[in-house]
């Protein structure tokens, strides 16, 4: 379970606000600690400069990392008070010294701004529940049908690898699918919950360039 990923998905930390908090910095890592649970456990949170996150709970009984903690098998409610705790702990971190962003990605959060410049739509996020909140659509102004739509998935859903890392994608409305697909497999995708014959999946990872995705969006803008 990456609870960190969790909470921070769509928040950038800001060094001046992360020094102010109390973190630390050492070869390259922001690094902040704290105790947990009266002292029984201590937390660890280390931030890179690239705002890449990982954290550990250390149980002081044994001086071992608490692993229970991301096990969905362990799930009582001693294991559940030491989860909050740290999720808690994490909450007020990134309420205080992050800034929130539309999208998990860099380059997500750069495209909207693209798709913001050029037709002056912003997205708006219709579903309230779980991880589907975070999905942004992306509308024409008249008719209200979406030219894009960007989420943020496993890359299981798109690999069929079990591979439960997450990515953004952005789904587009495409006159080029199979083009597109087998030119650039493992970034481009027949459409992932859309129709799989007009629509592609495009991976938000800064493997393609802003430019080159935005030529799909504004195909899409066309084609919708």
């Amino acid at each position: 379970m990456m609870i960190e990923d969790d909470v921070f998905r769509r928040k950038r930390f800001v060094p001046s606000k992360m020094t102010t908090f109390g973190f630390t910095k050492s070869d390259g890592q922001y690094i902040c600690e704290t105790d947990l649970m009266d002292g029984a456990f201590h937390a660890i949170l280390s931030v890179s400069e690239k705002g890449a996150v990982t954290g550990k709970v250390i149980d002081r009984m044994n001086d071992e990392e608490y692993h229970q903690l991301r096990s969905r098998q362990f799930d009582g409610p001693y294991v559940h008070s030491v989860r909050q705790a740290y999720v808690q702990w994490l909450r007020h971190i990134g309420e205080t010294v992050c800034d929130g962003v539309l999208f998990a990605s860099d380059q997500a959060n750069r495209i909207a701004e693209l798709i913001l410049d050029q037709y002056d739509v912003k997205p708006d996020f219709p579903w309230e529940e779980k991880p589907y909140q975070s999905y942004g659509a992306f509308r024409h102004a008249d008719t209200r049908k979406w030219f894009a739509l960007i989420m943020n998935v496993q890359w299981d859903k798109l690999l069929k690898n079990k591979d439960e890392t997450r990515v953004d994608i952005i789904n587009l409305k495409s006159d080029t699918l199979e083009e597109a697909v087998s030119r650039y497999p493992g970034v481009i995708f027949p459409g992932y919950h859309m129709n799989h014959k007009t629509w592609i999946s495009i991976v938000l990872a800064d493997v393609l360039p802003d430019e080159v995705i935005m030529q799909w969006v504004r195909s899409s803008y066309a084609l919708t």
